[in-house]
């Protein structure tokens, strides 16, 4: 077997071992470079270790150090406050705010999984009180965190554009996030109308809070006596109300951190600097602030992902020493049709997602697309955009972490139903929505 083969089939047994046994793929991955580079390679460790990538590893460090502690001093919640006082009463604009603050999330830095943790209960506890479809405004959560979940601060983007970037692609970071951010918007749209959301138009909170009320007995009611019970028992729905009492004021430590994740924008946006070192700089700032709001945070800092990234990428390294970056990438140009090859990957970034790590997939199949890519038949930009969409708008799947959460968090609705409904939907998503990424991004040569 050559050393190209056993690095794929060890690849391959990596995503079927994670699926079935709770290990996280990343420790799988830092072992298997270990195993396949000592024994097959002949590498020496230094060699190995000269894949795990040090800056992204400081960068999603930072920007998730960060964040921890923006939603200990309470910086997150205020943000949530504030967005939701954006609906003035308009029902018809709850999903979409949700949709906003879930993007805004992400894109500052916050991993995906976290942003719809903290926004889902509140939306779902506004889709029961003020009779909004559920699934629409579950599934709203998660393509807002997917549409902001590639700007160069994110750990998406960031992931990306190191991979891209060292492997010689032009892409463009903000390509990439908009590209991911106008496919997201457009199903957001499209499942905003298919699921009634035209209908709220002229529909006003207070109209709703005002009517006739009749509490159904037992826990299991549907209809007005359950609106009322989630919106009056005093739970998330109710604490997120739009129409609530007024919000405490700025703190100084929130308003600094609010200016801090400004300063992270403009230094590594405007100014090129390294995101991670910027992050990280922001946030021991924040912490000499104010020290009771870092209390924990260091642990709130997603290592599990941090794991996850930098153990999928040193074993890159390693399948790239072995050369089956190069051996992949030229069976695929043999195939002679640049265009079916590109929607090939798009599935498989898309099909495995929906059951794995979108992150580990990404950190998998763009290396793998580079040599392909470099021989310039299709656009090396539409590719990494439709596999970026391809492998992130299936997290709406009741096996990825996102639809779960939605899954978790839908009260007043028949349980049995809602993970039919969900089912169907990401069904659809998965089928329909690489082909909608390549047909968009990649067969027209628009990018």
């Amino acid at each position: 077997m050559t050393p190209q083969l056993l690095t794929i089939i060890v690849l391959a047994a990596m995503f079927v071992v994670a699926t079935v046994f709770p290990i996280n793929i990343g420790a799988l991955a830092f072992v298997a470079a270990f195993l396949v580079g000592t024994l097959a390679l002949s590498m020496a460790p230094e060699a190995i270790l000269g894949g795990f990538p040090a800056d992204l590893f400081l960068t999603l460090v930072g920007v998730t150090y960060l964040f921890a502690i923006a939603k200990n001093n309470g910086t997150v919640d205020l943000m949530v406050r504030a967005a939701t006082r954006l609906v003035g009463g308009r029902v018809v604009a709850i999903p979409w705010v949700m949709f906003g603050i879930t993007a805004l999330l992400t894109a500052v830095g916050a991993l995906s999984p976290a942003a719809v943790a903290i926004v889902a209960p509140i939306a779902l506890g506004f889709a029961v009180k003020y009779r909004i479809d559920p699934l629409m405004m579950g599934m709203m959560v998660v393509h807002g965190a997917q549409g902001g979940g590639f700007s160069p601060a994110s750990v998406y983007g960031v992931t990306v554009n190191t991979i891209v970037a060292d492997n010689g692609l032009a892409v463009h970071p903000v390509t990439l996030f908009l590209g991911s951010l106008a496919f997201n918007l457009a199903i957001a749209l499209l499942l905003f109308v298919s699921l009634g959301g035209h209908r709220l138009v002229g529909v006003r909170v207070e109209q709703i809070e005002n009517e006739p009320v009749t509490v159904a007995g037992g826990s299991g009611g549907k209809g007005g006596g359950t609106a009322v019970a989630a919106g009056g028992a005093g739970g998330e729905a109710g604490a997120a109300d739009p129409g609530a009492g007024r919000a405490p004021g700025i703190r100084p430590d929130q308003a600094a951190t609010l200016l801090g994740i400004l300063a992270l924008g403009v230094l590594a946006l405007g100014f090129g600097l390294n995101v991670g070192f910027v992050a990280i700089t922001v946030t021991v700032v924040l912490a000499l602030i104010s020290p009771k709001a870092q209390k924990n945070a260091v642990s709130q800092i997603s290592w599990p992902t941090v794991l996850l990234i930098t153990g999928m990428l040193t074993f890159v390294g390693v399948m790239e020493s072995a050369g089956t970056i190069e051996y992949v990438g030229l069976a695929a140009a043999g195939l002679g049709a640049g265009l079916l090859v590109a929607l090939l990957l798009c599935y498989i970034g898309g099909v495995v997602s929906a059951f794995a790590s979108s992150t580990a997939i990404l950190g998998a199949t763009i290396p793998l697309a580079v040599p392909f890519l470099l021989m310039g038949e299709v656009s090396a930009t539409g590719v990494i955009v439709a596999l970026a969409v391809s492998s992130t708008i299936v997290d709406v799947s009741p096996f990825s972490t996102n639809g779960a959460l939605v899954l978790a968090n839908a009260t007043g609705t028949d349980p049995e139903r809602f993970y039919r409904r969900i089912l169907v939907y990401s069904a659809i998503v998965v089928v329909l929505g690489p082909l909608a990424a390549w047909g968009v991004l990649v067969a027209p040569g628009l990018l």
